[in-house]
């Protein structure tokens, strides 16, 4: 019998890119029936393994080309009818208390809930959450157990974990956020979303036992 095809979203919270994809994610999965399985990598160590920076840094002093890349972005805003997107003020954000939080937040069985406020404290209502107090008064407000998670963070199997899925994502291919993962088919950029919509399809087809007829 065919495994089920994998699917994975690979983020880092302080991607804006990421944050923009993540909301089309939940139409994709309606149209094509499959989940994606929610993969933090820490974007800074994949920058550090593979030499590239972010656009922050690699676009400064270039004339016409960020200037683009943010009329692409509102055209994106537009087409899927984001809303609720805010530039954060303190970009770009230090994410290795958000991320290794994920990971905790994934072993603790809270990971939804931590997810969503996170996003919503980096995008939505854009604090600086690489500042200790003002991360943990965010969670709080958001209603999670924070210092709990907090310290389930700094525990060597977090650190661990979050090491080996940014350096398997490095192995794979990846070199920033979102990467996306269909099967072995690997996918770069909110704009290629409706590339993996199409590679999902097409693969789920191909994992799909043929039936025969009597």
């Amino acid at each position: 019998m065919a495994s089920p095809l994998k699917v994975e979203f690979l983020f880092d919270f302080g991607s804006p890119n990421a944050y923009l994809a993540e909301l089309v994610i939940p139409s994709i999965e309606r149209r094509t029936g499959v989940k994606f399985d929610y993969v933090p990598v820490l974007l800074g160590g994949i920058f550090k393994a593979t030499g590239n920076m972010s656009p922050f840094d690699s676009l400064r002093g270039i004339k016409n080309k960020p200037e683009y890349m943010a009329l692409e972005t509102q055209r994106f805003i537009r087409r899927h009818d984001i809303t609720t997107f805010r530039p954060n003020p303190f970009f770009p954000v230090n994410t290795l208390m958000l991320m290794r939080g994920a990971v905790a937040a994934q072993f603790e069985g809270v990971f939804e809930p931590y997810f969503r406020a996170a996003y919503h404290h980096m995008w939505e209502e854009p604090k600086k959450m690489d500042d200790i107090e003002i991360f943990r008064a965010a969670f709080k407000s958001s209603g999670l157990d924070i210092d709990r998670l907090i310290a389930r963070a700094q525990q060597d199997d977090v650190k661990k974990k979050l090491v080996d899925l940014t350096g398997d994502a490095v192995n794979r291919g990846a070199f920033g956020s979102p990467t996306f993962f269909v099967g072995k088919e690997m996918f770069f950029g909110k704009d290629q979303l409706r590339d993996v919509e199409d590679s999902v399809v097409e693969q789920t087809r191909q994992h799909t036992p043929k039936t025969t007829e009597l």
